[in-house]
């Protein structure tokens, strides 16, 4: 049985991961950590990280990007495979993401879904061809209300895997309401919607001349990011220092 603790045990995501692993035949949750905790989990809860003492194979991430610093320590410290969901992380998290990972397995993916992954590798190969036809690019993120980064760390994921295709020439557009100028064609703008229980809904627009082609993924319910994060805590156990990605788990599913 592989052990997992879940950082983030008592959010939204956290409680889903929760619920799966109780019918999961090849893992369980061994503790949790959050900021609060009512006693209502089946596993011990730990309100500072520093405290977890429970020996596991792998920590799944759903928090919030304050308790991250503290959190990649702990990993390092106790050599624990972390698999980071949080979004919205800054630029100087970025960085010790990427030094933490030289010491520990860590698997850093901004949607665990499969489709969405799916969806980046389309996005790589449907650029080849229509950005160089001239076509716009824009990225339009839905999220409900509550969340409070934005653009969605997807959202910038999917730009993220367009724009590598053209060794990152393309520039951001989050806001177009401060300057009146018409649109460059090096730049892939990104809109974000919040409102109502949204789970998740981003549409990558390609616009040309008398055509537009859009590629869609809509989240109906949070239990996709929540399994395909557990199937990254299974691949995670005895891997070695890194950075990993959730290509990385289909192709270990798929081999």
């Amino acid at each position: 049985m592989i052990k997992l603790i879940m950082h983030g045990c008592n959010g939204k995501m956290g409680q889903v991961i929760s619920r799966l692993l109780q019918n999961d035949e090849e893992a369980c949750l061994v503790a949790g950590i959050d900021a609060r905790d009512d006693g209502h989990n089946p596993y011990p809860v730990f309100t500072d990280i520093k405290e977890c003492n429970v020996e596991a194979d792998a920590l799944i991430d759903f928090s919030a990007a304050p308790a991250v610093d503290a959190l990649l320590d702990y990993c390092v410290e106790k050599k624990l495979p972390c698999v980071l969901c949080t979004t919205g992380l800054s630029e100087e998290q970025l960085k010790k993401v990427k030094e933490a990972s030289g010491q520990v397995a860590i698997l850093k993916s901004a949607n665990m879904s499969l489709g969405i992954n799916l969806l980046l590798k389309l996005l790589k190969e449907a650029s080849e061809v229509l950005v160089k036809a001239g076509f716009d690019v824009e990225i339009v993120e839905k999220h409900h209300n509550q969340k409070v980064d934005a653009p969605s760390g997807t959202a910038l994921a999917l730009a993220d895997s367009i724009n590598e295709e053209f060794d990152n020439s393309f520039e951001y557009v989050f806001d177009r309401s401060k300057e009146r100028k018409k649109r460059s064609d090096k730049e892939i703008g990104i809109s974000a919607v919040r409102g109502g229980t949204i789970v998740g809904d981003h549409d990558v627009i390609f616009a040309g001349e008398d055509e537009v082609i859009t590629f869609s993924h809509t989240a109906y319910s949070k239990a996709i990011f929540a399994k395909g994060a557990i199937q990254a805590g299974k691949f995670l156990k005895g891997k070695p220092a890194g950075m990993y990605d959730m290509s990385d788990v289909i192709d270990a599913v798929n081999a």
